[in-house]
């Protein structure tokens, strides 16, 4: 064997006959299958967010991480209205009234889903009101309303509006003249009623809350000491007397407008998809409205003028207790209180990325040709390992070229820097950048044109498809022969993310695995169209199918009284094709364990159908965000780690990619990441048959069962440790 082969070459070479060309006949027949051996999707994002909302309600949260958690059940059920909502709302208008993954027309999905988001917005409105904010007053943090200042206060409030609020607000007037104003989607917004003196005519008029200015106005330090915060609203409304002097005010009060944000692009029809997209981006802000919420005590008159001129029904009005918009308590998160927070972490290095000499510089080259790296982020750095892998390629007069896709980035992202870099020192750089990315459209537009402005190749992905993987490939000249080094993750490329997402990814020297990976780019950059790959599997054209044969023979192997199990953690499982093959898998006796963060249409403990499958969800400070398939196969473990779950969008729709890992020491990792998630001793959530989700968090005597994020922090420490003795 040539002695410059790698050991994880050498663990390439023993598996090249196995390539994932599945059989294309290769299918599961759904026929003895009935519709509602599937949970519906929406209703299962929803009790994702419910469980969120959970933990803000739970009193062993660190006080500012529930007011974070409320504010995030906020952010994620207004994108769940501007997407889910609203491709429901379109359907319905089109007549396309295709029935759901359970058989349920858009209509009947629709009320559900109303009826349920209605039951949780006033839930999360009370949670905030008679648990975290009483909570927060008790750590003298206070969110005052105007009847709670004293006069002195008043006094100093009235500076700040007059110098830093009053000359940018903007009332608009609704009169023959004035038509009704656009009210763009998000938008917090008081509603105006006043009347003339003069005639006693009665008008309203509409003014913006500005989304530039805090959401919380902090009042000036008094004696107490104390940290008081007023709702800009709140404030605004206090001094319409300032913006319609003459006028007697009668009415005011809050409303906010959620809007379908949702993007359609014809790609076959447009000649220039970074001009079609801007076009979009430019009319998203006036999509049609989807839900209309207002303060509980908004007059009759008002509502019944904001729902005509809106088009709004009944059940897209919410109703509830000021201050709307509780998004706004992601300031609080800036509140210095450490004691309030969750105790600091910081990721160490990865052991295996470390110098050998104390004193010495780090080598990520060195290191990756050594062994494959798996890296399991927040709790091992990101900058010490991805970040740095494409700093030193840059700047590395040995590399000739970097590929790499870019799906969302933070925007002063060093990855974008460090391919900046390399093309202005001369070496062949492709950038992947998806400009499809849902949100972040419009910032990898600027990206995609800056790396084109400064040399880089830049490509868009395949028509019709969105680029999702997460892969890097860096060629390196190395004693007159080129080697190359590749990372494949489970997130995304992002710096600031990496810091609160879990996610897993591997960097390695694997010729194998750099030769799947070229062949990937040349397809995505070129007209390649590749059938067969190694160590990766790659959707849309053989993913669910490699998946679907690997679950095929978990089935053969229990049928046959072999070793079979099936461990699978991930985003969302939805495609009904892999979850019947998991049924099958179930009914042969195959162990089939899931960890799933959020939407689940499985339904596990079915006599006759799941018996064999258990579900389980973790969620904590950090976003479990890993897609792990584990596979027994006989005692021979087939494990992969990459960027898709299990649905429609992942599987059709977009370029995916696993890849195999080989590592044995990787191999126990991944396993014990499972046995740590499924483990009794682990607080989690257990779904039930009927699709509730069941929270198992305190042990028998009431103490607290283990977090499993903080377990892993501990572990990672102690390998620190170890490793610097």
């Amino acid at each position: 064997m040539d002695s410059s082969l790698s050991l994880t070459d050498a663990a390439d070479a023993t598996d090249s006959l196995d390539e994932y060309d599945v059989d294309e006949s290769s299918s599961i027949d759904d026929g003895t299958l009935e519709p509602d051996r599937f949970l519906d999707r929406e209703l299962s994002w929803l009790a994702f967010n419910q469980r969120v909302l959970e933990l803000a309600e739970d009193p062993a949260q660190p006080l500012l991480e529930r007011a974070n958690f409320l504010a995030i059940f906020a952010s994620n059920l207004d994108e769940f209205f501007m997407v889910r909502v609203a491709g429901l709302k379109r359907r319905i208008l089109t007549g396309l009234a295709v029935p759901t993954n359970v058989g349920r027309t858009p209509v009947e999905v629709l009320d559900m889903v109303s009826a349920k988001a209605h039951e949780l917005q006033e839930r999360h409105a009370q949670a905030f009101r008679k648990i975290v904010k009483p909570e927060l007053d008790a750590a003298d943090i206070h969110i005052e309303t105007w009847a709670d200042l004293d006069e002195a206060d008043r006094i100093r409030i009235d500076e700040i509006f007059s110098a830093q609020i009053f000359p940018v607000l903007m009332p608009l007037a609704v009169d023959p003249a004035h038509p009704f104003p656009y009210i763009s989607g998000l938008s917090l917004n008081l509603s105006i009623r006043v009347r003339s003196p003069k005639n006693g005519k009665e008008e309203f008029a509409r003014l913006k809350v500005p989304q530039n200015l805090p959401r919380f106005v902090q009042l000036p330090d008094d004696k107490r000491g104390l940290l008081r915060f007023i709702p800009l609203e709140d404030l605004i409304s206090n001094h319409l007397g300032d913006l319609f002097p003459g006028m007697e005010i009668l009415e005011h009060h809050e409303f906010r407008v959620t809007r379908n944000e949702d993007l359609e692009v014809d790609e076959d029809e447009s000649e220039n998809l970074l001009q079609a997209l801007e076009k979009q981006i430019l009319n998203r802000r006036f999509g049609p409205p989807i839900r209309l919420e207002i303060t509980d005590d908004m007059d009759d008159v008002t509502l019944g003028l904001l729902m005509s001129e809106l088009d709004i029904t009944e059940q897209e009005v919410y109703r509830l207790p000021a201050p709307l918009d509780l998004g706004g308590l992601f300031q609080l998160t800036k509140v210095d209180a450490p004691k309030l927070k969750y105790p600091r972490h910081v990721p160490t290095t990865s052991v295996a990325l470390l110098p050998s000499e104390p004193n010495a510089s780090p080598n990520i080259f060195a290191s990756i040709a050594k062994q494959d790296v798996l890296l399991h982020h927040p709790y091992e750095s990101f900058s010490t390992s991805v970040q740095a892998f494409l700093e030193q390629a840059a700047a590395d007069p040995n590399v000739l070229a970097i590929k790499q896709t870019l799906y969302r980035t933070s925007g002063d992202s060093p990855i974008v820097q460090a391919l900046i870099s390399a093309a202005e020192a001369g070496k062949a750089v492709l950038a992947l950048v998806e400009i499809k990315a849902r949100f972040d459209e419009t910032a990898n537009i600027n990206w995609a044109r800056k790396l084109e402005k400064a040399g880089v190749h830049v490509v868009y992905g395949l028509v019709g498809l969105k680029t999702h993987c997460k892969l890097a490939l860096v060629v390196r000249q190395e004693n007159g022969v080129l080697r190359s080094y590749s990372h494949i993750g489970t997130g995304n490329y992002n710096p600031k993310t990496s810091r609160i997402y879990e996610d897993f990814g591997l960097l390695t020297a694997s010729g194998t695995v750099a030769k799947d990976l070229t062949r990937l780019f040349n397809e995505l950059s070129g007209y390649a169209i590749e059938k067969k790959f190694k160590r990766l599997l790659v959707a849309p054209m053989h993913l669910r199918k490699g998946l679907l044969k690997h679950i095929k023979t978990e089935t053969a192997n229990a049928k046959a009284g072999l070793p079979s199990g099936i461990r699978i953690k991930l985003n969302s499982i939805v495609d009904e094709a892999i979850i019947d093959a998991l049924y099958r898998a179930s009914n042969a006796g195959v162990p089939v364990e899931l960890v799933v963060r959020g939407i689940c249409s499985i339904r596990p403990g079915v006599e006759g159908l799941s018996e064999n499958i258990t579900v389980r969800s973790v969620l904590g400070r950090y976003l479990e965000h890993a897609r792990i398939f584990s596979f027994v196969n006989n005692g021979d473990p087939q494990v992969f780690i990459g960027s898709s779950d299990m649905m429609h969008r992942n599987l059709d729709r977009r370029v995916e990619a696993l890849v195999r890992i080989t590592s044995p020491d990787h191999l126990a990792e991944l396993h014990q990441q499972f046995e740590l998630a499924l483990s009794d001793e682990t607080s989690s959530w257990w779904l039930e048959s009927d699709g509730t989700w069941t929270r198992h968090h305190l042990a028998e005597d009431g103490s607290q069962l283990q977090d499993m994020q903080n377990v892993l922090m501990k572990q990672v420490s102690q390998r620190k440790r170890s490793s610097s003795r």
